[in-house]
């Protein structure tokens, strides 16, 4: 067999970063040897992967059609190197989460099962919905956990747990007016303005489908990249914001926001896994995926 991994590795940097002499720092190679083994895979494979568009590589069809094979095929030998020779759960867990899951809930999970696991290597990569999505379809981590839907048509999705999301606000905000038993109505609400996490974001999603049934329109307020930011906002009155109970809990019990009483119903919101389609999951993996669902 004339086809390396060397090669497919070579290829799938190209197509990563759209240049041989990228592709060579990312690889630690040099540009010749970069474009050496590009030449080597079109010659064996009797084709060409790229158009050449000034000084950059651009895939064709061609080239669009071998790139996910040859992530699978890249992906199953780092797991072949990765799984055995080191006991029956020795290996890595590379681990893509969305924000709120990640920073709040994904935590605990690994504190509590690492551990007992001491020969794995853990790797999580924290990031919204829209790029752990990505992570996932370019087989960069194995599983991932997302706030937000998943339409990528590579992608596998289950429901994984329910999320409870809770509207806050400051103590003092002027249309609390000091009442801590008020209940507010759907008029009420519809004169707030909703502190909200970026484009992208599963939890601005997820926001938007819990209220909009409700209120019909939401009063944008002040757009944050994260969520820490938009609970301080929250404090300093800036506006309300409807978050997972996991990040405001604490907040919540030292009385830094309250938790706005409504006449709407209980908000929720499904939590998903996701895998890559094509991925065959590793016993390390499909351990921890069990740990995450039992806990």
């Amino acid at each position: 067999m004339r086809l390396t991994l060397r090669q497919l590795a070579v290829f799938v940097a190209i197509a990563d970063s759209g240049s041989t002499t990228s592709a060579g720092e990312a690889m630690a190679l040099s540009q010749s040897a970069t474009s050496s083994a590009l030449k080597e895979l079109e010659k064996v494979l009797d084709v060409q992967l790229f158009d050449r568009v000034g000084a950059r590589l651009v895939l064709n069809d061609v080239g669009r059609g071998l790139l996910e094979q040859a992530r699978v095929v890249l992906d199953a030998a780092s797991r072949i190197e990765k799984e055995f020779g080191g006991g029956a759960l020795a290996g890595s867990l590379r681990i893509g989460a969305s924000t709120t899951i990640g920073n709040y809930i994904l935590p605990a999970l690994v504190g509590s099962y690492a551990p007992t696991h001491p020969q794995l290597d853990v790797d999580v990569l924290v990031a919204n919905t829209a790029a752990v999505v990505e992570a996932v379809s370019r087989l960069q981590v194995d599983v991932a956990f997302i706030e937000g839907p998943c339409r990528a048509s590579d992608v596998d999705a289950r429901v994984w747990r329910e999320d409870e999301l809770v509207i806050v606000a400051s103590p003092l905000h002027p249309l609390l007016d000091g009442r801590k038993t008020h209940r507010m109505n759907v008029q009420d609400l519809r004169q707030v303005k909703w502190l909200l996490r970026e484009p992208g974001s599963g939890t601005r999603v997820a926001v938007e489908q819990a209220l909009l049934p409700h209120l019909k329109k939401i009063q944008e307020g002040m757009h944050f990249g994260g969520t820490e930011a938009i609970k301080l906002a929250a404090v300093n009155g800036l506006g309300f914001a409807c978050m997972s109970l996991a990040t405001v809990r604490d907040w919540i019990a030292n009385k830094r926001l309250v938790r706005v009483q409504t006449t709407l119903p209980k908000l929720t919101r499904p939590l998903y896994c996701i895998q890559h389609k094509r991925k065959r999951l590793s016993r390390s993996v499909l351990a921890f995926l069990d740990h995450c669902d039992r806990m």
